[in-house]
């Protein structure tokens, strides 16, 4: 199954994104992490649709075939990501949807459905799903994150930025030769020297720097009323396993509206490329659409 290739504006920008699967289907959300583009949720996306989901992954604004931001100090922040994702539902007609989030992506679809920053969004995000993401993440992780995202090198060949994807990103967890290969070239942007760098604005890691509490969303997640799933890689370095016990204690945790799954053989974050990953997120929106079916 192929996807179609759109793009929309949402708060002045364009933004590029895949639709998956029949247009009167039910919605899934797919949405990328820090450095990554909605290629990521290939996998996740076809196996959904061939179920009969219809899946819409963006590319964030700073990434892929996004623009760019133009004020990058005010737009690379999750409240400005949650507007895009408000402009970008509403767009489509979206009224309402499950959302799949890898690292930010989480992140951004936490402080979404909280209705914090977009209210309308409370009621049309259905379920969460939290790839190796929580409220709060560890610091030294983050410091590891913005010295490699902040600083894309640049190479002479695909194959040798091919061979810094395999490395800088082997937390994903087993990927194919091939898997490699379709990560790096919807990774790739050629420079005006002709070598080849990551498809992403440098920029999107001042996020840190002029919102550096932007991560620290506990008062998000503890206003979520919806079902919750935490995908923990096991040897994750950003989601700290006492973390993900906090999380069962508070807010969706307290309310007996959170799973937790530890993946093992991954650490930050699970490619959600394998059987077992696909089948725990497939079973958990199916579950949560149940429940939320009018």
């Amino acid at each position: 199954m192929s996807p179609a290739s759109r793009y929309a504006s949402c708060a002045g920008h364009e933004i590029h994104y895949l639709d998956w699967g029949a247009p009167d289907a039910p919605v899934v959300i797919a949405w990328h992490g820090l450095a990554r583009t909605g290629r990521d949720m290939d996998e996740l996306a076809a196996h959904l649709a061939a179920r009969g989901w219809r899946v819409i992954c963006p590319d964030t604004l700073g990434r892929g075939l996004s623009q760019w931001a133009r004020q990058p100090e005010y737009e690379y922040c999750l409240a400005f990501y949650a507007r895009l994702a408000r402009e970008l539902l509403v767009q489509l007609c979206i009224e309402r949807c499950h959302w799949v989030g890898t690292s930010m992506g989480g992140a951004i679809g936490t402080v979404a459905a909280s209705g914090f920053f977009e209210p309308e969004l409370k009621a049309r995000i259905q379920s969460l799903v939290l790839n190796d993401n929580a409220p709060q993440l560890a610091a030294a992780a983050i410091e590891r994150i913005k010295q490699y995202a902040g600083s894309p090198p640049a190479f002479a060949r695909v194959t040798e930025l091919e061979a810094f994807f395999r490395a800088a990103y082997q937390p994903f967890g087993l990927l194919t030769d091939a898997q490699w290969r379709r990560l790096t070239e919807s990774s790739t942007r050629r420079l005006p020297d002709g070598r080849v760098t990551p498809h992403y604005d440098p920029a999107i890691v001042g996020q840190f720097t002029h919102h550096p509490d932007d991560y620290l969303i506990w008062h998000h997640y503890d206003a979520l009323q919806i079902p919750v799933l935490l995908l923990r890689g096991a040897q994750s370095d950003l989601v700290l396993r006492e973390t993900a016990e906090r999380m069962r204690t508070r807010g969706p945790g307290a309310r007996g509206a959170l799973q937790c799954i530890e993946v093992p053989d991954c650490g930050h974050a699970p490619a959600l490329n394998v059987a077992s990953q696909l089948d725990a997120v497939t079973a958990f929106i199916e579950a949560a659409a149940a429940v939320t079916a009018p």
